[in-house]
């Protein structure tokens, strides 16, 4: 509890880092950025709030201007010494494709609410796969980390489209015991999916304990159909639809076995081989069209600002 500026005991500093603990509530400045690629890009926000209390497999909720939508994304990293969180981002939708345009070092996010959704749960596995597909990779990171700095054995699998889509080959090499890179042109790694990679990596280790794999929907559902037959506990990271990220709008409700869930409080990780893929597949296209149209107006304006 806080105490009243003027009880016996306050000095100076206390009332200077109170301020700038309070100072640090509402402002989320962008640190640092990197480009990957034309379909990825990176943000190092800093609040050390909640970078001090980001645990791996959680999200945040971000606004990138007054007037934008919230959009959830999953933390690609997340720093408490330094007191920054780390957004990897694929601009696929009007709000996403903003920004990639406008955010930059020096500027700020309008919020940011989080970390959200339950932890992955890391003790216990003694050797454990981590599996990133695409975008997918970044928010499995932390769960490499985790598992690793918990005394677990890591084999990492990550898999992209071509070469030059490749990012943070360097970081998961410090946290893996073994990394197996895949590329679906064969231009560089394994060629193929990120499944040919869970069947050589479960080849050369049959003791594994659990796959974690986050990705698009497609590849997630391939990944637990991969494991299902060998008898793996596998999880995946789901993404849903999501508005409030309290589980009272329940537009990210998904099927897990015969009951319904909700990702942003009971998840986002779940048992990949309880997951209705098709449905959370069906439900992700529920919007494409007003998404669709959504980009070609923000395109439009764009546009016709430069003219």
């Amino acid at each position: 509890m806080r105490r009243p500026p003027n009880a016996i005991g306050d000095t100076a500093s206390d009332l200077a880092e109170s301020k700038a603990a309070e100072a640090d509530l509402d402002v989320f400045e962008i640190v640092a950025r990197e480009d990957f690629s034309e379909v990825a890009f990176m943000l190092e926000i800093r609040h050390p709030m909640i970078a001090r209390a980001a645990r791996a497999g959680q999200f945040v909720i971000v606004m990138s201007d007054e007037h934008g939508e919230r959009i959830p994304l999953t933390l690609a990293d997340f720093d408490p010494d330094r007191g920054t969180f780390t957004l990897v981002i694929q601009p696929v939708g009007k709000t996403t494709k903003a920004m990639q345009r406008d955010c930059r070092p020096g500027g700020r996010l309008f919020s940011v609410v989080g970390p959200m959704g339950v932890p992955s749960h890391i003790d216990g596995a003694r050797k454990v796969i981590c599996v990133g597909g695409g975008l997918g990779v970044a928010p499995v990171f932390p769960q490499a980390r985790a598992f690793k700095e918990a005394g677990a054995s890591v084999i990492g699998v990550i898999g992209f489209r071509s070469e030059n889509l490749v990012f943070w080959r360097d970081k998961f090499e410090a946290v893996c015991d073994q990394l197996i890179l895949c590329s679906d042109d064969g231009s560089v790694g394994m060629k193929g999916l990120v499944t040919a990679g869970i069947e050589a990596a479960v080849a050369e280790h049959p003791d594994i304990d659990e796959v974690i794999a986050i990705g698009p929907p497609i590849m997630m559902k391939a990944c637990a159909e991969t494991t299902r037959p060998l008898g793996i506990k596998t999880t995946v990271s789901l993404n849903p639809i999501m508005v409030d990220g309290t589980g009272m709008c329940g537009g990210c409700r998904v099927r897990i076995g015969e009951a319904i869930k909700f990702a942003c409080v009971d998840g986002p990780d779940f048992d990949a081989h309880q997951v209705d893929f098709d449905d959370l597949m069906n439900r992700l296209r529920r919007f494409s069209e007003e998404e669709r149209q959504a980009v070609e107006r923000w395109s439009e304006t764009c546009r016709a600002g430069v003219t």
